[in-house]
């Protein structure tokens, strides 16, 4: 039956950047646990799709409902990965929300930062536990190349500060401590950790912004003057699991077109 393939869980992967993480994995032989929250029409399709681009016979895909906000639906998700595969070799963590109204922070409501917060944040952090610890306790042989991996997809946003979606950017932010807190705690197991930033990206999440950000786009905001596609993000992904990056943890890798660089 030859080797399995190497088991990756992407979180929030029913549309967006965790579909194209998603579909690009596929397309070089892992089998991918799609975590979706409430869209099951939408993570259905993700799982369609990832099964056009499938490189090998013995991949699945495999549709994970679990809310992130919620310490239940870590459990939940974390066990029915275990449950469907049998095993996990990566964790890619890129659920993630955006306020439901923006507001500048002099208005921003206590429910807003508590629920942004614990999907972007507290969910994958606790995530990452389940699955570190699962790791360490059944010590279990990786199949990926110089071993396990765990990548958080955090934002521009970590860096970049927008007045009118404050919870947002602190979310970010935290996964930048949480990228540096499981690197330096794993890296003497030879687990990679590493953080993963989007710049300014063609999604849903963008979609109402789209006009603003096409005109500040033509006027020189990112100095490579596009959208960045899933599929930039996908690739990044795909080149942190390859093993290519061996003697490297905790690195904040950009994908933004340039957009993180200061300049006068």
């Amino acid at each position: 039956m030859g080797k399995p393939p190497p088991v990756v869980l992407v979180t929030g992967a029913s549309r967006g950047l965790g579909r194209g993480i998603a579909v690009e994995l596929a397309s070089c032989g892992y089998s991918v646990g799609i975590n979706f929250a409430q869209d099951r029409k939408a993570a259905l399709e993700t799982v369609r799709i990832c099964r056009s681009k499938a490189s090998g016979k013995n991949q699945k895909f495999v549709p994970l409902q679990a809310d992130l906000g919620e310490s239940e639906g870590v459990q939940a998700l974390f066990d029915g990965t275990i449950g469907a595969f049998g095993r996990i070799d990566a964790l890619v963590n890129n659920a993630g929300v955006a306020p439901r109204q923006r507001a500048d922070i002099t208005e921003m409501s206590e429910e807003s930062f508590a629920k942004v917060l614990k999907v972007n944040l507290q969910g994958p952090f606790f995530l990452t536990q389940h699955v570190a610890n699962y790791w360490l306790q059944k010590n279990t042989r990786p199949i990926l190349a110089h071993g396990f991996k765990v990548v958080f997809i955090s934002s521009i946003s970590a860096l970049a500060a927008s007045l009118n979606r404050g919870e947002y950017c602190i979310s970010k932010a935290g996964l930048g401590m949480a990228n540096k807190l499981w690197a330096l705690r794993l890296a003497r197991h030879g687990i990679q950790v590493y953080e993963l930033r989007p710049g300014i990206m063609a999604t849903d999440m963008t979609s109402a912004v789209k006009e603003k950000y096409d005109e500040r786009l033509a006027n020189g905001l990112v100095p490579m003057s596009r959208w960045g596609t899933t599929e930039d993000v996908g690739k990044a992904v795909r080149a942190l699991l390859a093993g290519d990056f061996a003697f490297s943890t905790g690195e904040v890798v950009y994908v933004d077109g340039g957009l993180h660089i200061q300049s006068l």
